[in-house]
């Protein structure tokens, strides 16, 4: 099919970069001219493993284009994605500036043309984006009997999205009528995937609905980790017994930090506004928020109380982005906690092996390092933040050698507390 993906940001990047190698004829389209540039040159602007390789092979095959004309892009597609962002706004909502004006953008485009095009709206929005879009459509002439607007929630991890687009639990297709239904599935047919037939608002509340509840469960062995430090157990041991029960499961029950990123914190506080402005006050999404916050601060309540003074102290820091696999820093726990250290008056050595370049431009008073020694050598304290795989085999003989003193902060518990003792080191982990 010829595609249109209006926006290359993870979610629209992975998108057309994925639906191009299944054989499909992509345009991506942005505003932003620099970006374009980069793209042109087969140079990804972000971090996902594979996805440079994957957008390199798929232009030099001749099925991925890049272009700033979102007007001829939407005209040539059959299918038109919508895959731009929809940040949070002071109040917790969701802002749908940029989706109002790509509808906006298609409609000019569309009058006139008396062909049938799907859009599809892959950006996470509020319920009733898909009515919104149609509204935007017919405002500026364009007849219904010529689109259908679809909702086609994404479920991509940062780190794997490329396996998430093409190996899939689940497709969500949200459509009013069974031709948009159907053009849909027949793009997705090549994945052999279960696929969800819904009511476009019932597709839209699904996304918000999936990642609110693996906040919760997030939010819910903190919880726990908090009163394990209360009465003496291990949140590792009760976490892997929880989790071993098949109506749980085991995944997303790792105690630390909480979480970060670009969707379960907005897409939290955006559930809780459509609940509200809807007349119901969701009591148990208000405290997965709270719970998450209060991680961040307890931990670094940690430090300061472990450390007795903060002024003065050299720490090092390894891990800025939210997640492995990501230079995403979109509400990083490792933001709030160097900013506090640094306020404290910190001296702070970072590492990340992949952040260090957007890092440097939020956070310019640190020092960022090569690698895990080179950060670690005469800190006071080292906190681990970011459970990349190379900082759980690090030389614990070289590394106790090398700081001024043995405190280990480990925000997200995956260091064995006793080894880290017998390597000399002071072990301050969450929940144990």
């Amino acid at each position: 099919m010829k595609l249109a993906v209006i926006g290359t940001g993870y979610v629209g990047l992975v998108t057309g970069a994925c639906f191009a190698n299944l054989g499909n004829d992509v345009v991506c389209v942005d505003k932003d001219k620099a970006r374009l540039l980069l793209l042109n040159k087969r140079q990804v602007p972000f971090y996902e493993p594979g996805l440079p390789e994957l957008v390199a092979k798929n232009i030099t095959a001749g099925r991925l284009r890049f272009s700033s004309d979102i007007a001829a892009a939407s005209k040539k597609a059959e299918v038109i994605f919508i895959a731009v962002g929809t940040p949070p706004q002071a109040d917790g909502q969701a802002d749908i500036t940029a989706v109002a004006e790509v509808a906006k953008s298609i409609a000019r485009a569309l009058k006139g043309v008396k062909k049938f095009k799907v859009i599809v709206n892959k950006s996470t929005v509020p319920v009733g984006m898909g009515d919104f879009v149609t509204k935007v459509l017919t405002d500026n002439r364009v007849p219904e009997k010529y689109f259908s607007v679809v909702s086609n929630p994404e479920f991509l991890r940062e780190g794997s999205a490329i396996s998430d687009f093409l190996n899939p639990d689940r497709i969500v297709i949200g459509a009013s009528n069974s031709r948009a239904f159907n053009v849909i599935t027949e793009l997705y047919r090549s994945l052999k995937a279960h696929i969800i037939f819904t009511s476009v608002k019932s597709a839209e509340l699904i996304k918000y609905a999936s990642n609110a509840f693996l906040a919760t469960k997030i939010s819910f062995i903190n919880e726990i980790a908090n009163i394990c430090e209360r009465v003496g157990s291990d949140v590792s041991e009760v976490a892997y017994a929880v989790g071993m029960d098949k109506r749980i499961g085991r995944e997303f029950l790792n105690a630390g930090l909480g979480y970060g990123g670009s969707c379960l914190p907005k897409d939290v506080s955006a559930l809780i506004h459509v609940a509200r402005e809807a007349g119901y006050d969701p009591k148990i999404l208000a405290s997965v928020n709270e719970v998450n916050e209060y991680q961040i601060d307890a931990f670094i309540g940690k430090i300061s109380k472990t450390l007795k003074t903060l002024r003065g102290r050299t720490i090092a820091v390894l891990g800025l982005a939210f997640k492995p696999e990501t230079d995403d820093l979109r509400e990083a726990p490792s933001i709030k906690v160097i900013k506090a250290l640094v306020k404290g008056g910190v001296k702070i050595r970072a590492y990340d092996p992949a952040a260090e370049r957007p890092a440097r431009k939020i956070l310019p008073e640190i020092d960022f390092c090569s690698g895990v020694y080179d950060a670690i050598e005469g800190a006071d304290a080292i906190v681990f933040i970011t459970e990349w795989p190379e900082f759980r085999d690090i030389d614990l003989i070289k590394a106790r050698k090398l700081v001024k003193q043995p405190y280990l902060f480990d925000g997200r518990n995956i260091y064995d507390p006793k080894r880290m003792r017998e390597a000399g080191f002071k072990y301050i982990g969450v929940g144990r």
